[in-house]
């Protein structure tokens, strides 16, 4: 007969498999141009306005998930307006509070950060510490077990975020190009040892400004991504990319090693111009058919028939909301900006939401 003993610790065997088995309901591909979830194009089948829409993957910036600030004498600048005090796992609750309202209207991804963006929208000193890796590299726990919660929600939602690492600003945080490439492994191990099948990599946001590693800037970010996707036991990899500032075309070197193209809006008012700079990437020496993504735009105009959003998919490019709280706005505004309301609750906010569910036609 079997012991007490062994019969608890079968139990927990069992109950450890069942959770490793639960955490793969989702799983993201790439073949050519297209997004596939589960084996099917997203979208399948959408055509909005002669559009083609099936493939792509429209998403917003949702960099502040996991959240925190280390510094005690910038932490008070994110109380929230009824507490007045921070509070980084109630930040975390509310947003995955609200992805399936997100997902319902077509949003099928979204961008976190390890180190997050700006809490201000744009910044030019970053005095808070926002970051998932200590000096060394290492992860710290805190933000793993955040991450993992909105990680689990996504996958049973049938979402993809896009994960990524480094923010300027926070990376001078890590103290050598080695803690970059501690981080960069520890992640990468992670997630593959997590079974995580519905993520995409971006290592880090913007990596032609301001990093102080030399690893982290465009010259060289590719050895990052081919370090990312070094493959499991299993030979399971994960989909890789990096981002540059806004309107910037991607450099040959990226394009080359990542397997899907990632662009910003920031700063291109022009809606044709959004779309001039997906032909224009297509021409980079090295592309080979590939998904193409906006994953950060911060323009609007969505009672438009033109805007920066339409013109993306105009480009058969998928497009990527980035708002955040504008000078004496309500709280209600913005994703960026901390502490976050990450309801539907504003007219910007309406506006994309509204938008993309016509395009999707969810």
């Amino acid at each position: 007969m079997m012991s007490r003993i062994h019969l608890l610790f079968f139990g927990l065997c069992l109950i450890i498999s069942s959770r490793a088995s639960a955490q793969s309901q989702t799983e993201v591909e790439i073949r050519g141009e297209q997004f596939f979830i589960n084996g099917k194009p997203t979208y399948e089948g959408r055509v909005w306005n002669g559009k083609k829409i099936e493939g792509l993957l429209m998403n917003s910036r949702m960099v502040q998930g996991i959240f925190d600030d280390l510094n005690q004498e910038t932490i008070s600048n994110w109380q929230y307006p009824d507490t007045k005090t921070w509070d980084a796992d109630r930040n975390t609750d509310e947003f995955i509070r609200h992805m399936a309202e997100w997902k319902s209207y077509g949003m099928l991804s979204f961008t976190l950060n390890l180190q997050g963006g700006s809490p201000f929208g744009y910044s030019q000193n970053q005095p808070w510490i926002n970051s998932a890796f200590d000096e060394k590299g290492k992860m710290r726990k805190a933000y793993l077990g955040r991450l993992e919660r909105i990680l689990n929600e996504a996958d049973r939602l049938g979402m993809v975020p896009i994960i990524g690492l480094f923010y300027f600003g926070q990376d001078e945080n890590l103290v050598d190009e080695k803690a970059v490439i501690k981080a960069v492994t520890g992640l990468r191990d992670w997630v593959l040892k997590k079974d995580y099948r519905n993520v995409l990599i971006e290592v880090n946001n913007e990596c032609n400004i301001r990093y102080d590693h030399a690893i982290l800037q465009p010259e060289r970010v590719h050895e990052l991504i081919e370090l990312m996707k070094k493959p499991a036991k299993s030979g399971r990899r994960l989909l890789v990319s990096t981002s540059y500032g806004g309107g910037f075309i991607p450099l040959e070197n990226v394009v080359r090693a990542s397997d899907y193209v990632l662009l910003h809006g920031n700063g291109v008012k022009d809606p044709k111009r959004i779309a001039a700079i997906v032909d224009e990437t297509r021409d980079v020496a090295g592309y080979t058919p590939k998904p193409i993504v906006y994953n950060e735009d911060d323009h609007f105009d969505f009672d438009q028939d033109l805007n920066n959003f339409t013109s993306a998919i105009g480009a058969y490019a998928s497009w990527g909301y980035f708002d955040y709280r504008m000078k004496d706005e309500a709280f209600e505004e913005g994703y960026q900006s901390v502490p976050v309301d990450w309801g539907i609750n504003s007219e910007r906010k309406k506006g994309f939401f509204g938008l993309m569910k016509e395009i999707t036609g969810y």
